[in-house]
C-alpha cells in the first residue's frame, strides 16, 4: 500500500552530521498522514492501525514520522515515505487465531514417567527410622 500522496510533510533544522549545512539547510523531514481522512483504508482497517500504532498518532490523529539520517532534505522524505509505508503495511497484516491442542499420550507418559522417577529419588532422601 502506497500512502505517499497523503503525506503532509514539514522540515526543520537538524542536528547530527552535515557541517555548517546544518546550521543554514531544514533538512530534517516530518511526515504527517491523517487515518480518518484517508480513503485507502475502510473503518477496521484503520481501527487496526489506531491501535497497533498508538505511541506514534498524535492528539489530533496524525500518524507522525521523523527522519534526520541523511544530509539533504530529498532523502528524508523519500526515508519518511518508506518508514510510514512500512509502518502501516505491518500493521494492517491480522495475526493468525491460536488453535487450542492438547498434549499427546506419549507426552502425558513422558511426564507421569517423570514424576515417578522423580518420586522414588525423593523417598530415597528420608533417613529410615530405627
Amino acid at each position: 500500500m502506497d500512502i505517499s500522496s497523503e503525506i503532509r510533510f514539514k522540515t526543520a533544522r537538524s542536528g547530527g552530521a552535515g557541517g555548517q549545512n546544518v546550521n543554514k539547510v531544514e533538512t530534517m523531514v516530518e511526515g504527517y498522514w491523517d487515518i480518518s481522512a484517508t480513503n485507502l483504508l475502510n473503518e477496521e482497517q484503520q481501527f487496526r492501525i489506531k491501535e497497533k500504532l498508538a505511541n506514534r498518532i498524535t492528539a489530533e490523529g496524525y500518524l507522525l514520522v521523523k527522519s534526520q539520517t541523511e544530509r539533504s532534505q530529498l532523502g528524508n522524505k523519500q526515508q519518511v515515505i518508506k518508514k510510514m509505508n512500512a509502518l502501516v503495511s505491518k500493521a494492517l497484516i491480522v495475526p493468525k487465531k491460536r488453535k487450542a491442542t492438547k498434549p499427546s499420550k506419549a507426552s502425558k507418559e513422558k511426564r507421569i514417567e517423570s514424576k515417578k522417577k522423580n518420586s522414588e529419588i525423593k523417598q530415597g532422601r528420608v533417613k529410615i527410622k530405627l
